[in-house]
């Protein structure tokens, strides 16, 4: 999880918070955002690190495949159960079980998982006897757990037994400081060892001032296609998906084209500038900016802090 915006680092102090802890954690947040990576950072903090990480979304699972996912079957339970088959609360006893999009579970499959937080046991598909299972649960969901609860989707005795405590990522656009940061670290992953490009403080600009509905994922893949097709050491504005440019300089409202700019929105670009003109290097960037690297740091987390 890369970042450093006043939203992000509630984040990180919430996992270190909950991290050591053994209590039920559901993180919340858009698609895209790194709930998995949330909770891989929470389980590597607890007790059971040295434990399993089983990982699994509801949402890709069809309905009639997710009840012997989750808990596992015997043979003939069903047509094609030839074997037995542990589920994934056996798999990860010990250690760590993240559910993801746990909203997307059907209702009637919650009950059984409801049941199963609450014995500490396990009944296969076909099976008469149970197994015992201790597991942490961390549960994520894409929307919003009161919405989804009033709409039937959740249930609500269900939303109390995950939500020991609640994490919400918070959105790309929410935190715009933090770009420069992922496309400096998207790029060197890019680049496997070898030298990492740039980019152009315009088109970092418009990577800046871009929405990103599909979050950190969106960006990450935009980096990793520019980093891959873009000609030379550095990435220019005509580089960018089409949508990207065209969301971004899309003409603003005369009222508010004419209008004066925020001395704000002015240290904003040109710090973004700075950083993009020195490959995110913020000693470099500071001394660019005639301003000692504390000074910059505070605006770094003025500017991060305004879209928290």
């Amino acid at each position: 999880m890369v970042g450093d915006s006043a939203a992000l680092r509630k984040v990180f102090q919430l996992i270190d918070a909950v991290g050591p802890t053994d209590i039920p954690v559901l993180i919340t947040g858009e698609s895209g955002t790194g709930k998995e990576l949330a909770a891989r950072a929470i389980y590597r903090q607890s007790l059971r690190a040295q434990r399993p990480f089983v990982a699994e979304n509801c949402a890709a699972v069809p309905a009639a495949l997710l009840e012997s996912a989750l808990f596992g079957h015997v043979r003939g339970a069903f047509t094609g159960a030839d074997s037995d088959r542990a589920g994934l609360f056996e798999l990860a006893d010990g250690g760590t079980l993240f559910l993801d999009e746990v909203a997307e579970m059907p209702v009637e499959l919650q009950t059984r998982l409801l049941r199963v937080l609450q014995e500490k046991e396990v009944r296969p598909v076909g099976s008469k006897k149970t197994v015992r299972v201790d597991v942490r649960i961390i549960a994520a969901t894409n929307r919003d757990p009161r919405k989804a609860i009033e709409e039937g989707r959740l249930r609500e005795d269900l939303f109390y037994r995950l939500e020991g405590a609640i994490i919400r990522l918070p959105a790309l656009r929410e935190r715009p400081g933090d770009i420069p940061l992922l496309v400096e670290h998207f790029l060197r992953e890019s680049a496997g060892g070898r030298l990492a490009k740039r980019v152009s403080p315009e088109a970092l600009e418009r990577l800046a001032s871009y929405s990103w509905p599909g979050n950190v994922r969106e960006l990450q893949n935009e980096v990793r296609r520019i980093a891959l097709l873009s000609p030379g050491e550095v990435v220019r504005m005509d580089a960018l998906s089409p949508q990207i440019r065209e969301e971004a300089s899309r003409p603003k409202k005369e009222n508010e084209s004419a209008r004066i700019r925020p001395l704000a929105e002015v240290e904003r670009e040109a710090i973004l500038e700075a950083l993009a003109a020195t490959g995110g290097h913020r000693g470099k960037a500071a001394a660019a900016l005639g301003v000692s690297r504390s000074t910059l740091y505070l605006k770094l987390r003025s500017i991060t802090g305004a879209g928290a």
